[in-house]
This record gives structure tokens, sequence and C-alpha cells, in this order.
């Protein structure tokens, strides 16, 4: 018998799951992910094994989302045969002011949690929705919240500031930071290959349909794009990023908007689905379009990243590495050419076809400043910390092989 880890990502329609094994010495193997995903008449679900192998392909009929999860977690018990369930660990994207590392699941931090929703309104409850019914149903069953907030805790204190009245940065109203866990991941696949880079003045890029940078130095974060939400920073796929507050005050006092329309027009209507007209979300999509205006939400999205790029050098004082990661970062060599080319300045030179093959790294011998391609592992970083936090042995879990 076998000991193993479930994590569970779960957002407003689809729950990302994955296992890993608990090997000796403490090292986590993963053994196989998958989605549920609702599109409001059927639910599909699926797995896959570390191979890539095809282990369910399914249509479920449409449900509410606790009985899709306990029929997942029904799966991967079916699946997992004689191994042993031992912990389920979660990603929470806000931990507020005090949640600085992954915890234990309590009664206590449950409470704590509840008042954290109206941080991050469309992330958080969907957050808390598996662990409150894995707590219901499975009461014995230890679970871990890994909050994405966290890894940021460390940055100094001018860059979590808002120029507000200090009552208000009492009462929780700063700069957290977002992509916490992925960016946590980066930073220790760096240290393991290329130590001295990964000592240095780093700026990561996590680039999805979610985008935010951070800079970290000797792998700690030092500043990043995302601020009091997830909703702040760069053009993403359907959230506007960085904007003008009189923008809102004028939406809301001129246009008429309440506060759920001003809501539903930021976080879902806007970005490259916004400024494409409609066009699409999916950079892929974009990039194939010989409509103007995808060309347009292109040039926005680069144009914001090279921008900020060179804020987040200034912060560090100086750049000597940069990473593309997640899903645009990792996977599109025309957004990285794009956005490279922007940062000439700096001392970055890419090798055409070392960035069209997606290399590990890209740069040219000629360019001062490093840039990878590392695709991130944030169900990794969770199995990590749950298996850390049961032990009580932070940093006994090692993470997978790359």
């Amino acid at each position: 018998m076998t000991d193993v880890i479930l994590t569970l990502n779960a957002g407003s329609s689809s729950l990302k799951f994955s296992l890993f094994r608990i090997g000796s010495a403490a090292w986590l193997t993963p053994v196989l992910q998958g989605e549920v995903e609702t599109g409001g008449i059927a639910t599909h679900f699926q797995a896959t094994d570390q191979a890539g192998a095809t282990l369910a392909d399914e249509q479920w009929p449409d449900g509410k989302f606790d009985q899709w999860l306990g029929k997942t977690i029904g799966w991967v018990e079916a699946h997992i045969g004689t191994d042993r369930l031992v912990a389920v660990g979660h990603r929470v994207v806000h931990g507020g002011p005090e949640h600085d590392r992954p915890e234990r699941v309590t009664p206590e931090l449950l409470l704590a949690l509840e008042r954290l929703k109206p941080l991050a309104p469309l992330h958080e409850p969907h957050n808390l929705v598996p662990i409150l019914a894995i707590a219901a149903s499975r009461p014995d069953l230890p679970q871990v919240a890994c909050f994405d907030t966290a890894f940021h805790h460390g940055m100094p204190v001018v860059a979590t500031r808002f120029a507000l009245p200090r009552d208000y940065e009492a009462a929780g109203i700063r700069r957290y930071g977002f992509h916490g866990l992925s960016y946590e991941y980066i930073a220790n696949r760096l240290h393991e290959a290329a130590p001295d880079l990964a000592r240095g003045r780093i700026i990561a890029a996590h680039l999805g349909n979610g985008a935010s940078l951070c800079a970290m130095r000797d792998g700690r974060s030092v500043d990043t794009t995302m601020g009091f939400t997830a909703l702040d920073g760069l053009v993403m796929g359907t959230r506007c990023g960085a904007i003008d507050p009189g923008v809102i005050l004028y939406l809301q006092q001129q246009r008429g908007l309440s506060p759920a329309e001003i809501q539903d027009l930021l976080y879902k209507r806007s970005g490259l689905l916004g400024v494409s007209g409609g066009i699409s979300s999916d950079m892929r999509i974009l990039l194939a379009s010989a409509d103007a205006r995808a060309r347009e939400a292109i040039e926005l999205f680069v144009y914001r990243i090279g921008r900020d790029i060179g804020a987040l050098a200034s912060s560090l004082g100086g750049l000597d590495g940069l990473v593309f990661t997640a899903g645009i970062g990792a996977h599109s060599p025309e957004i990285r050419a794009l956005v490279c080319a922007r940062l000439g300045w700096l001392g970055v030179v890419i090798d055409p076809e070392a960035n069209r093959r997606s290399d590990l790294v890209i740069s040219a011998a000629s360019s001062r400043v490093q840039v990878r391609v590392m695709p991130t592992d944030e169900e990794a970083m969770i199995a990590r910390h749950t298996l850390a936090a049961i032990r009580g042995a932070d940093g006994a879990a090692r993470l997978p092989a790359a």
C-alpha cells in the first residue's frame, strides 16, 4: 500500500485535479491529472495518466458542483486501488494579510477564509466549495489550503502599500500579489537548473488567461503586477488589468452601471476579449485571425508586458534573467518574440530558432539577460506543501522530477 495525495484547483465552472504518490525520501511522483468542466448542459470529465494516455473521457449530466465533486473523488479513489488517500491539497487564491504559508484546514481557518471572499469574489468562493464538501463528507481526511498570495508576503512594505489613509491599510487594503504557487515552483526549478542565475535579479512572466509578472531576487518575491485583487496589472484574457480608478467612478456615476455590472465588465468582458471586439479571449485564435482588432488586442497585451517588465527591472535595480511560463508564456513563440523585441534596451536578445523550438534557454549568446522557457506546475507545489503540512516538517517533501 502506497500513500497518495490529491490536489484540487476549483474554479467557477471547472475543477482541476492531480494525484501524487509519496515515495521514499518524500519524493512525490505524479500519477494522473484531469479536469471536470461544466458547459451548462453537460459536464465533461477527463483524466490522463502521467504519460498522457487517456484514463477517462466522459460526459456527465450537468448537476451541482458538489455532485460532480463527489463523483470525481469517487473515481479517483476507485482508480488508486490499494493505495491510500492520506490528504487533499487545495489552491486558495487569497490568504489575506495573515495567512502567509500553507495551513491545515480547521474550522477556525474556514471562518477566516469566509471573511476573505470579498477580496476575491470570483475565485475564493469556488476555492472553498470542495474544502467544505470534503470536510462534511470526510471529516477525518486532512486538508491543506495553499494560498496564491503567500509567496509575495515577503515583499518590501513599500511594494505593498497604496497611497490611501493608513486606517484603510490597517483594514487589509494593500497589494497582495497572486500566482504565487506558480512563481514558487519557478523559483525552485530555477534554483535546481541554474543556481547562480536564481540568486540574481529575475522576472518571471506567468502569461495565460490570467497573467502577471513577478520580480524575484534570490528566489524571493520583490514586486509583482497584481495587487489587491487578481484584476490588477497586465491585460488578460477577459480581465482589464490596471485601470485608472476614475474610470470606475465614471462608469458608476455617469453611465449608471451598478457594482455588479462593473464587476462583470472588468472581470468577464474586457481584456483580450473586449479589445478584440469579442473575437476571442484565446491568444491562439487571435494570433490566427486576420482581423485588425485581434492584432490590436495582441499589441496591447505585449505593450503592457514590456512596459511592466521595465518597471519591475527598476524595482530590482537591473535584470539578469527573464522566465516565460504558463499557457501563453511556455507555448507561444510569437508572443515571446514580440515581448523580447521591446526589451532590447535591457540587453535582451533571443535566438529565433531556439525560441521557435521552445528550448529551455532561448536567449542568444550576445544577450545580457538570460531568457528561459519553463512550464509551471502549481499542482506539484500544492502536493509538496500538503505533504509537508501533514508530516509537520516544512521542506521535507521534494518536487517531482521535471
